[in-house]
């Protein structure tokens, strides 16, 4: 069963407009027209759902058309997808301590958050910056540290 652009976007909520753009990506590829309109074989639902997977688990486009061999066939290279798994739970380790962080700061009983150990020693980890993106080191002058 072919199905032309409308029916690939009602069916995946996705827009014509993201649909040609993951065709002119190489991500999709239409197999011809109905008039002015693209069709799609109906494979290309499975196709799409692989991608919404790899865009959900954050991996960006180019990535995810690499897990494509040149056939269309489906060819994920299991490093990365083990790689992508260790960045995830650094992420989490990092939302789980953000959430206990301000579920604390919400129920904590010092009279100002600035006396709260708890809230001063994760002020000290933000300050590294351990909650979020590495600070870049500013070179100072010569022969001084940074």
């Amino acid at each position: 069963m072919d199905l032309d652009i409308a029916e690939v976007a009602q069916r995946t909520g996705l827009t014509a407009a993201t649909l040609r753009f993951y065709e002119e990506k190489g991500l999709i590829a239409s197999i011809g027209r109905r008039g002015l309109r693209r069709v799609f074989d109906a494979g290309v639902l499975e196709r799409l759902a692989l991608i919404a997977l790899g865009r959900a688990a954050g991996f960006p486009l180019d990535q995810i058309a690499r897990m494509f061999s040149p056939g269309g066939r489906l060819d994920i290279d299991r490093r990365m997808l083990s790689a992508k798994a260790d960045e995830l739970d650094t992420t989490i380790r990092k939302l789980r301590a953000m959430r206990d962080g301000l579920r604390h700061a919400a129920d904590c009983g010092a009279p100002s958050h600035m006396e709260c150990p708890t809230f001063r020693r994760i002020l000290r980890v933000a300050g590294a910056g351990a909650l979020g993106e590495r600070r870049r080191k500013t070179p100072g002058p010569p022969g001084q540290a940074g």
